[in-house]
Protein backbone atom coordinates (compact mmCIF):
# COMPACT_ATOMS: atom_id res chain seq x y z
CA UNK A 1 0.00 0.00 0.00
CA UNK A 2 1.82 3.39 -0.64
CA UNK A 3 1.14 6.27 1.54
CA UNK A 4 -1.87 8.17 -0.51
CA UNK A 5 -3.57 5.06 -0.81
CA UNK A 6 -7.08 4.83 1.04
CA UNK A 7 -6.84 2.03 2.99
CA UNK A 8 -10.88 1.64 2.91
CA UNK A 9 -9.65 0.69 -0.87
CA UNK A 10 -7.70 -2.09 -0.01
CA UNK A 11 -9.83 -5.37 -0.44
CA UNK A 12 -10.27 -7.64 2.28
CA UNK A 13 -7.57 -11.07 2.46
CA UNK A 14 -7.90 -13.92 3.63
CA UNK A 15 -7.21 -13.37 6.70
CA UNK A 16 -9.87 -10.23 7.13
CA UNK A 17 -12.50 -12.58 6.39
CA UNK A 18 -10.98 -15.04 9.61
CA UNK A 19 -10.53 -11.97 11.56
CA UNK A 20 -14.34 -10.95 10.67
CA UNK A 21 -15.25 -14.67 11.43
CA UNK A 22 -13.43 -14.29 15.11
CA UNK A 23 -15.71 -10.91 15.79
CA UNK A 24 -18.77 -12.72 14.70
CA UNK A 25 -17.44 -15.64 16.99
CA UNK A 26 -17.39 -13.26 19.93
CA UNK A 27 -20.56 -11.40 19.17
CA UNK A 28 -22.37 -14.79 19.36
CA UNK A 29 -21.01 -15.93 22.72
CA UNK A 30 -23.04 -12.65 24.17
CA UNK A 31 -25.93 -13.18 21.33
CA UNK A 32 -26.46 -16.52 20.24
CA UNK A 33 -28.24 -15.12 16.95
CA UNK A 34 -25.57 -13.35 15.56
CA UNK A 35 -24.90 -14.57 11.85
CA UNK A 36 -22.59 -16.12 10.25
CA UNK A 37 -20.65 -13.51 7.54
CA UNK A 38 -22.07 -14.98 4.67
CA UNK A 39 -24.90 -14.28 5.88
CA UNK A 40 -23.82 -10.58 6.17
CA UNK A 41 -22.25 -10.33 3.03
CA UNK A 42 -25.74 -10.76 1.15
CA UNK A 43 -27.27 -8.79 3.78
CA UNK A 44 -24.28 -6.26 2.47
CA UNK A 45 -24.85 -6.98 -0.90
CA UNK A 46 -28.84 -5.89 -0.45
CA UNK A 47 -27.78 -2.30 1.45
CA UNK A 48 -25.33 -1.72 -1.68
CA UNK A 49 -28.71 -2.37 -4.16
CA UNK A 50 -30.79 -0.39 -1.65
CA UNK A 51 -32.73 2.72 -2.97
CA UNK A 52 -31.00 5.19 -0.12
CA UNK A 53 -28.60 4.65 1.73
CA UNK A 54 -28.75 2.86 5.48
CA UNK A 55 -26.24 4.08 7.78
CA UNK A 56 -24.55 2.11 10.90
CA UNK A 57 -26.69 2.82 13.30
CA UNK A 58 -29.77 1.94 11.12
CA UNK A 59 -28.78 -1.21 9.95
CA UNK A 60 -26.49 -3.02 12.77
CA UNK A 61 -29.49 -3.60 15.10
CA UNK A 62 -30.95 -4.78 12.62
CA UNK A 63 -27.87 -7.37 11.28
CA UNK A 64 -26.18 -7.74 14.48
CA UNK A 65 -28.67 -6.88 17.10
CA UNK A 66 -25.83 -4.37 18.82
CA UNK A 67 -27.65 -2.93 21.26
CA UNK A 68 -26.66 0.41 23.98
CA UNK A 69 -26.09 -2.21 26.45
CA UNK A 70 -29.21 -1.71 28.25
CA UNK A 71 -30.88 -5.01 26.59
CA UNK A 72 -29.33 -8.59 28.33
CA UNK A 73 -31.00 -10.60 25.10
CA UNK A 74 -29.24 -8.37 22.56
CA UNK A 75 -25.39 -8.09 21.18
CA UNK A 76 -23.16 -5.74 22.02
CA UNK A 77 -19.39 -5.32 20.54
CA UNK A 78 -16.56 -6.08 23.24
CA UNK A 79 -15.16 -2.62 23.07
CA UNK A 80 -14.82 0.46 20.90
CA UNK A 81 -12.19 -1.17 19.66
CA UNK A 82 -13.34 -4.63 18.10
CA UNK A 83 -16.67 -1.78 16.92
CA UNK A 84 -14.31 0.29 14.95
CA UNK A 85 -12.12 -2.49 13.61
CA UNK A 86 -15.47 -4.53 12.62
CA UNK A 87 -16.79 -1.05 10.59
CA UNK A 88 -13.37 -0.53 9.08
CA UNK A 89 -13.24 -4.18 7.67
CA UNK A 90 -16.85 -3.67 7.04
CA UNK A 91 -16.48 -0.23 4.88
CA UNK A 92 -13.18 -2.11 3.03
CA UNK A 93 -15.39 -4.79 1.82
CA UNK A 94 -18.64 -2.55 1.32
CA UNK A 95 -16.27 -0.67 -1.13
CA UNK A 96 -15.06 -3.70 -3.02
CA UNK A 97 -18.46 -4.95 -3.84
CA UNK A 98 -19.60 -1.93 -4.75
CA UNK A 99 -17.12 -0.82 -7.66
CA UNK A 100 -17.95 -5.06 -8.32
CA UNK A 101 -21.20 -3.98 -8.99
CA UNK A 102 -20.10 -0.69 -10.78
CA UNK A 103 -17.88 -2.12 -13.14
CA UNK A 104 -19.18 -2.85 -16.76
CA UNK A 105 -18.59 -6.52 -17.10
CA UNK A 106 -19.64 -9.14 -19.81
CA UNK A 107 -19.12 -12.35 -17.70
CA UNK A 108 -19.06 -13.46 -14.15
CA UNK A 109 -15.38 -15.26 -14.68
CA UNK A 110 -14.20 -11.59 -15.53
CA UNK A 111 -11.78 -10.58 -12.49
CA UNK A 112 -13.75 -7.36 -11.39
CA UNK A 113 -17.03 -9.15 -11.31
CA UNK A 114 -18.75 -9.53 -7.63
CA UNK A 115 -17.49 -12.42 -6.06
CA UNK A 116 -19.67 -13.08 -3.39
CA UNK A 117 -17.74 -15.10 -0.30
CA UNK A 118 -20.16 -17.82 -0.06
CA UNK A 119 -18.70 -21.46 1.31
CA UNK A 120 -20.01 -25.15 0.25
CA UNK A 121 -20.92 -26.30 3.55
CA UNK A 122 -22.10 -29.58 1.90
CA UNK A 123 -18.77 -30.04 -0.17
CA UNK A 124 -16.69 -29.50 2.81
CA UNK A 125 -18.34 -32.09 4.69
CA UNK A 126 -18.13 -34.38 2.08
CA UNK A 127 -14.46 -34.36 1.96
CA UNK A 128 -13.85 -35.05 5.36
CA UNK A 129 -12.80 -38.80 6.31
CA UNK A 130 -15.53 -40.98 6.61
CA UNK A 131 -15.57 -40.85 10.45
CA UNK A 132 -16.09 -37.44 10.77
CA UNK A 133 -18.74 -38.02 8.09
CA UNK A 134 -20.57 -39.93 9.84
CA UNK A 135 -20.66 -37.78 13.20
CA UNK A 136 -22.61 -35.26 10.66
CA UNK A 137 -24.75 -37.75 9.63
CA UNK A 138 -28.49 -35.93 9.91
CA UNK A 139 -27.42 -32.35 9.88
CA UNK A 140 -29.31 -30.18 7.82
CA UNK A 141 -26.69 -28.42 6.11
CA UNK A 142 -27.59 -25.04 3.72
CA UNK A 143 -27.04 -25.39 0.16
CA UNK A 144 -24.67 -23.64 -1.69
CA UNK A 145 -24.98 -19.43 -1.61
CA UNK A 146 -28.73 -20.02 0.48
CA UNK A 147 -27.54 -18.29 3.64
CA UNK A 148 -26.15 -15.28 0.86
CA UNK A 149 -29.45 -15.22 -0.46
CA UNK A 150 -30.90 -15.30 3.04
CA UNK A 151 -29.30 -12.65 3.80
CA UNK A 152 -29.69 -10.50 0.97
CA UNK A 153 -33.65 -11.12 1.32
CA UNK A 154 -32.94 -10.42 4.95
CA UNK A 155 -32.32 -6.83 4.26
CA UNK A 156 -34.86 -6.24 1.56
CA UNK A 157 -37.58 -7.48 3.94
CA UNK A 158 -36.60 -5.44 7.01
CA UNK A 159 -37.08 -1.91 4.31
CA UNK A 160 -40.34 -2.66 2.40
CA UNK A 161 -40.37 0.97 1.65
CA UNK A 162 -37.49 1.09 -0.28
CA UNK A 163 -37.93 -1.96 -2.24
CA UNK A 164 -41.68 -0.90 -2.95
CA UNK A 165 -42.18 -1.71 -6.95
CA UNK A 166 -41.91 1.48 -8.78
CA UNK A 167 -44.54 3.18 -10.73
CA UNK A 168 -43.07 2.54 -14.34
CA UNK A 169 -44.34 -1.32 -15.55
CA UNK A 170 -41.17 -2.12 -17.55
CA UNK A 171 -39.03 -1.54 -14.18
CA UNK A 172 -41.49 -3.30 -12.06
CA UNK A 173 -40.88 -6.50 -14.26
CA UNK A 174 -37.02 -5.48 -13.64
CA UNK A 175 -37.46 -5.59 -10.29
CA UNK A 176 -40.24 -8.69 -9.95
CA UNK A 177 -37.41 -10.55 -11.69
CA UNK A 178 -34.21 -9.73 -9.88
CA UNK A 179 -36.30 -10.36 -6.26
CA UNK A 180 -37.75 -13.56 -7.54
CA UNK A 181 -34.15 -15.15 -8.47
CA UNK A 182 -32.75 -14.25 -5.76
CA UNK A 183 -35.94 -15.70 -3.67
CA UNK A 184 -35.21 -18.92 -5.57
CA UNK A 185 -31.34 -19.01 -4.25
CA UNK A 186 -32.88 -19.11 -1.12
CA UNK A 187 -34.94 -22.74 -1.20
CA UNK A 188 -32.75 -26.33 -1.34
CA UNK A 189 -30.98 -27.74 -4.27
CA UNK A 190 -33.35 -30.92 -4.09
CA UNK A 191 -31.31 -32.12 -7.50
CA UNK A 192 -29.21 -34.73 -7.25
CA UNK A 193 -25.43 -33.47 -6.84
CA UNK A 194 -22.73 -33.32 -9.45
CA UNK A 195 -20.39 -30.71 -9.40
CA UNK A 196 -18.03 -29.51 -6.88
CA UNK A 197 -17.86 -25.50 -7.14
CA UNK A 198 -14.30 -24.79 -6.06
CA UNK A 199 -12.59 -28.02 -6.17
CA UNK A 200 -12.63 -29.71 -9.70
CA UNK A 201 -11.51 -32.84 -7.98
CA UNK A 202 -14.24 -32.54 -5.30
CA UNK A 203 -16.89 -34.11 -4.47
CA UNK A 204 -20.30 -33.40 -5.84
CA UNK A 205 -22.34 -31.35 -3.49
CA UNK A 206 -24.72 -29.11 -6.16
CA UNK A 207 -26.63 -29.60 -8.61
CA UNK A 208 -26.09 -28.08 -12.48
CA UNK A 209 -29.58 -26.02 -11.61
CA UNK A 210 -27.78 -24.49 -8.08
CA UNK A 211 -24.46 -23.27 -10.61
CA UNK A 212 -27.28 -21.55 -13.37
CA UNK A 213 -29.84 -19.97 -10.33
CA UNK A 214 -26.47 -18.94 -8.44
CA UNK A 215 -25.31 -17.11 -11.37
CA UNK A 216 -29.15 -15.70 -11.87
CA UNK A 217 -28.86 -14.40 -8.63
CA UNK A 218 -25.54 -12.45 -9.26
CA UNK A 219 -26.53 -11.05 -12.49
CA UNK A 220 -30.26 -10.28 -10.19
CA UNK A 221 -27.70 -7.92 -7.71
CA UNK A 222 -26.44 -6.17 -10.64
CA UNK A 223 -29.84 -5.30 -11.67
CA UNK A 224 -31.17 -3.90 -8.86
CA UNK A 225 -28.06 -2.15 -8.60
CA UNK A 226 -28.99 -0.76 -12.30
CA UNK A 227 -32.42 0.11 -11.26
CA UNK A 228 -32.45 1.70 -8.11
CA UNK A 229 -29.44 4.24 -9.15
CA UNK A 230 -31.68 4.79 -12.31
CA UNK A 231 -34.46 6.02 -9.92
CA UNK A 232 -32.66 7.55 -7.05
CA UNK A 233 -34.23 7.78 -3.59
CA UNK A 234 -37.93 7.87 -2.82
CA UNK A 235 -39.32 11.04 -2.92
CA UNK A 236 -42.14 11.74 0.24
CA UNK A 237 -45.26 12.75 -0.93
CA UNK A 238 -46.11 15.84 0.25
CA UNK A 239 -49.86 16.69 0.89
CA UNK A 240 -51.06 20.54 0.57
CA UNK A 241 -53.36 21.69 3.52
CA UNK A 242 -55.86 24.09 2.48
CA UNK A 243 -55.15 27.59 3.99
CA UNK A 244 -57.98 29.11 6.05
CA UNK A 245 -59.60 32.73 4.73
CA UNK A 246 -58.95 35.48 7.04
CA UNK A 247 -62.16 35.31 8.47
CA UNK A 248 -63.34 31.59 8.70
CA UNK A 249 -62.60 29.18 11.95
CA UNK A 250 -58.89 28.96 12.97
CA UNK A 251 -57.97 25.16 12.26
CA UNK A 252 -55.89 24.93 15.33
CA UNK A 253 -59.85 24.81 16.54
CA UNK A 254 -59.53 27.69 19.32
CA UNK A 255 -62.73 29.10 18.24
CA UNK A 256 -61.08 32.43 16.89
CA UNK A 257 -61.46 33.43 13.24
CA UNK A 258 -58.03 32.87 11.30
CA UNK A 259 -57.14 36.48 11.07
CA UNK A 260 -56.86 36.55 15.06
CA UNK A 261 -55.30 33.36 15.55
CA UNK A 262 -52.68 31.66 13.96
CA UNK A 263 -52.64 34.19 10.87
CA UNK A 264 -52.14 36.88 12.89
Amino acid sequence: MTMNQDPTAAPLSPEDFDEIDTILDDLRSRYDETPQWEFCEGFMAALICCRRVIAAPEFLPVLLAISDGDEEDEGSFADAAQAARFMELWTRRWNEVAAALDAEIDSLEDEAAYQPEVMDLRGAIAALPEAERAAMAGEALPSFAQVWALGFMFAVEAWPEEWAPPRDKEAVKWLDGALEAMVALTEDDLDAPTLSVFDENGPPSLSVARLNAYADAIWAVYDLRELWRNFGPRVETVHAVATPGRNDPCSCGSGKKYKKCCGA
